[in-house]
């Protein structure tokens, strides 16, 4: 017997997730459904699925709520291949507009909607020109001060980049978010389009959680109309368990944090980051946390026999 299963498709700066309202806690998400939904052949499409559920009624919830009674809602996150993940960046705001469309959430004047996620709480706002901006919360370098001083902790080699056909490793930085990254810095912007992301990059060492590889490449700095210096960038990501994809919210934020790393004392503390799918902000704020700002939309609706 084929059960049917209403389903919402969003995403932000075009990494795109299939969503699911599941506030009565009746349906079993296992790794085989994620998979099918996630499909872009056989199934929805997405880069993830997102499943609301209240705190209470997931375990990993029911330890936030002991902390922040506000966390009503959980972000049940999958990547595409059926894995759990504990956090996407985007994903968060596109959960956000969902709550708001199904209306248990809403940000009239200074209103903050708290999230709660496998990566702890996370606060969203929304502001005047329809982002929705995220307290991404505390960041750090899994290398230490050692790895900012040398600029570097890992290894990557990027597919697509050999030099006379021999692979190249290239020196990167970990950051975690939450959920772990690791960002290269390319010379061009050529060679940034160059990268064969379809394939894995090889990060080494190897991480046993495996890891997101940011591509990055920095584009300067210039004056915002307020007088704030701002820094730009542009970067591709390949995301472990799913692939390329148009964007990542948390891979955003782990370049911005080491770009600004690289840069050293001066540099600026907000950063908008060009992706393939668009444009995002990310601020470095001054108690240890990042926030992360953009676009996210919900596009379309449905109903799936893919549940049976």
């Amino acid at each position: 017997m084929t059960t049917a299963l209403t389903f919402t498709k969003g995403h932000g700066t075009q990494n795109d997730f299939v969503l699911l309202d599941d506030r009565d806690a009746g349906l079993d998400l296992t790794a085989d459904l994620v998979r099918a939904l996630a499909d872009r052949r056989a199934g929805i499409g997405g880069d993830g699925v997102i499943r609301v559920v209240r705190s209470k009624d997931i375990v990993e919830g029911q330890r936030l709520l002991a902390q922040e009674p506000a966390a009503e809602w959980f972000m049940d996150y999958r990547n595409a291949d059926g894995s759990v993940a504990q956090i996407c960046g985007n994903g968060v705001r596109v959960f956000a507009a969902f709550l708001e469309q199904l209306g248990v959430a809403t940000f009239d004047g200074d209103g903050e909607l708290v999230v709660g996620t496998r990566a702890g709480v996370r606060r969203v706002r929304k502001e005047d020109g329809g982002w929705y901006a995220v307290d991404m919360g505390i960041w750090s370098f899994p290398g230490g001060q050692t790895a900012v001083a040398e600029g570097f902790d890992a290894e990557v080699l990027v597919p697509g980049l050999e030099v006379d056909g021999n692979e190249v490793a290239r020196p990167a930085l970990s950051v975690d978010l939450g959920n772990p990254h690791t960002v290269v810095a390319l010379a061009s912007v050529v060679d940034l389009e160059r990268a064969e992301l379809w394939r894995a990059p090889e990060v080494v060492p190897r991480p046993p959680q495996g890891t997101n590889v940011e591509l990055v490449v920095p584009l300067g700095e210039e004056t915002s109309v307020d007088g704030t210096v701002v820094g730009r960038l542009r970067m591709r990501v390949h995301e472990r368990g799913v692939g390329e994809t148009r964007s990542c919210g948390t891979g955003a934020c782990a370049a911005a944090l080491a770009v600004r790393a690289w840069a050293g004392d001066g540099a600026p503390d907000v950063w908008m980051v060009e992706v393939p799918g668009g444009t995002l902000r990310v601020t470095i704020l001054s108690d240890g946390h990042v926030e992360l700002a953009g676009p996210a939309e919900l596009v379309a609706h449905g109903v799936t026999d893919l549940v049976g």
